[in-house]
């Protein structure tokens, strides 16, 4: 009788701890991306205005700046403090690294 009411213990505690593992909400591995910020390099010949996200930037050619990585936001061009088109979506390879802009224009 004691072994049985063990055994049953034992198999609701453990059936509790499986409910609870499934409560648990599952988080993607995104605070890296979140933390860290990547470089974007005008190549172009030309002066360049763009809509980061987070504010305005005016690029002069062969000059950079730094754009937070947070991956499925969009950079946009810019025209006299007004967002534009969309010039591309942050991808998770980008964090960390120097991005030329003539690479990511459509």
């Amino acid at each position: 009788m004691k072994l049985t009411l063990i055994t049953v213990s034992i198999l609701a505690m453990l059936s509790f701890v499986e409910i609870q593992q499934d409560a648990i909400p599952t988080i993607e591995n995104t605070a890296e991306i979140y933390g860290r910020s990547f470089s974007l390099i005008n190549d172009t010949k030309n002066k360049i205005y763009i809509y980061t996200g987070t504010g305005y930037v005016t690029l002069n050619k062969g000059s950079k700046t730094s754009i937070s990585c947070k991956v499925g936001k969009t950079v946009h061009w810019a025209n006299k403090g007004k967002k534009g088109a969309i010039i591309f979506k942050i991808t998770s390879d980008m964090c960390g690294e120097t991005v030329k802009l003539s690479k990511v224009m459509d």
